[in-house]
């Protein structure tokens, strides 16, 4: 599978856009690559869904959040492997359309070319729901089964919301979904389209209702959702589920189920974009003639040495150690903040022993500009 193009490049705008400038490029794309202007032409049709997948993302504060921080990744699993599909690109954008081809376009298809019905396509709502992750869990990656209430097909029905199963051409529009008005202005004789009344634009009507779902065609129910987590997720970003969410209407469109990121706090390390952070404490001993120490990380323990005379607040970075990096490659680092322990009590050989050291000049406090200034940036960090 051919990896996605940039969505700025697909639209031919820069990262500054306004959305008059997106809607602008969008409509240009729309109109040149339309399967109506390009019967049978399969690279059309694909730079055509390419281009409502680029417009549906920038064209959206949030989305275009999550994209320019996370790339593709940040936005995938919205679209699926296919991208968008043809039904989400006229119910979404139908203005858009219908401003590019005189009014009264079609908004929805069971085909191309010039034969289409112009028949509403109902779409379901979004659900949302949050996670809650370990950090151990956003290092890896994992699988979540989550139990939402949401509105599915009525099995009894098959969705339909009649009692047979079967839709019956809507008699007022003839399955076309809009009526036509004529009226005489000033100007002469104007032709107006609307959604036709009788059957809200869906072309098709139900003349026995089904008694389970009264004639909607879907029902509440609980349902257990398998939801993939990637590795080197943050804590508020979103990920889309297409066609998770509620299910529409008499056989529409599903809607999409956000997942909303929340980053668990961990006992022992603190993060910071793919960094983790973790405060290490040592003895005076240790930091004087210098020891091995084992340092905890996210894959198990590791040993790091510590040189003889290292001042209190000296940080060690442990490369590869951190959180992998979010639609990238390679890890995130553990900075290890090593602070000589001091403790709250002494005996009285000991507070002798620290007096003969006091007076030796080794043990005379006199750290540089450089250790004050590193020292006062870790204390801020860590409080």
């Amino acid at each position: 599978m051919a990896a996605k193009r940039d969505y700025y490049e697909v639209l031919g705008v820069n990262k500054n856009a306004t959305p008059d400038e997106l809607k602008k490029a969008y409509r240009k794309l729309a109109l040149q690559y339309h399967p109506d202007r390009n019967p049978g032409d399969k690279e059309a049709e694909e730079k055509f869904k390419e281009a409502a997948e680029a417009y549906d993302v920038l064209s959206n504060p949030d989305k275009k959040a999550r994209y320019d921080q996370y790339g593709h990744a940040g936005v995938d699993g919205a679209y699926g492997q296919g991208g968008m599909d043809m039904n989400d690109i006229f119910s979404q954008f139908g203005s858009i359309f219908g401003d590019l081809f005189g009014g009264g376009f079609r908004t929805g298809f069971t085909g191309f070319g010039g034969g289409g019905a112009a028949r509403r396509v109902l779409r379901g709502t979004n659900l949302r729901i949050k996670v809650k992750l370990t950090l151990e869990e956003i290092d890896r990656g994992c699988e979540k089964k989550i139990k939402v209430s949401k509105y599915v097909p009525c099995k009894t029905c098959n969705g339909t919301g009649s009692k047979d199963g079967k839709l019956e051409t809507c008699p007022h529009c003839h399955g076309a979904g809009v009526v036509t008005e004529t009226k005489r202005t000033m100007l002469g004789m104007m032709q107006t389209q609307s959604a036709c009344p009788h059957c809200g634009g869906e072309g098709k009507v139900v003349k026995d209702k089904c008694h389970d779902c009264h004639g909607d065609g879907i029902v509440k129910s609980d349902e257990i959702i398998t939801i993939n987590i990637p590795a080197g997720v943050q804590d508020g970003m979103q990920l889309a589920m297409q066609g998770q969410g509620n299910a529409a209407p008499r056989g529409g469109i599903a809607g999409d189920l956000i997942v909303l990121v929340e980053e668990l706090d961990h006992d022992v390390f603190e993060r910071q974009d793919a960094n983790l952070y973790y405060n290490a404490f040592i003895t005076f001993s240790e930091a004087a003639q210098g020891a091995t120490v084992e340092i905890p990380t996210l894959s198990g323990k590791v040993k790091i040495k510590i040189d003889a005379g290292t001042p209190s607040g000296r940080v060690v970075r442990l490369r590869g150690k951190g959180l992998p990096v979010l639609n990238g490659y390679g890890r995130g680092d553990l900075l290890v903040c090593l602070n000589v322990w001091v403790p709250k009590s002494l005996t009285k050989e000991e507070k002798k022993m620290l007096d003969e050291l006091n007076g030796h000049p080794n043990f005379q406090p006199n750290p540089t500009k450089q250790e004050r200034g590193f020292f006062d940036k870790m204390k801020e960090m860590f409080n």
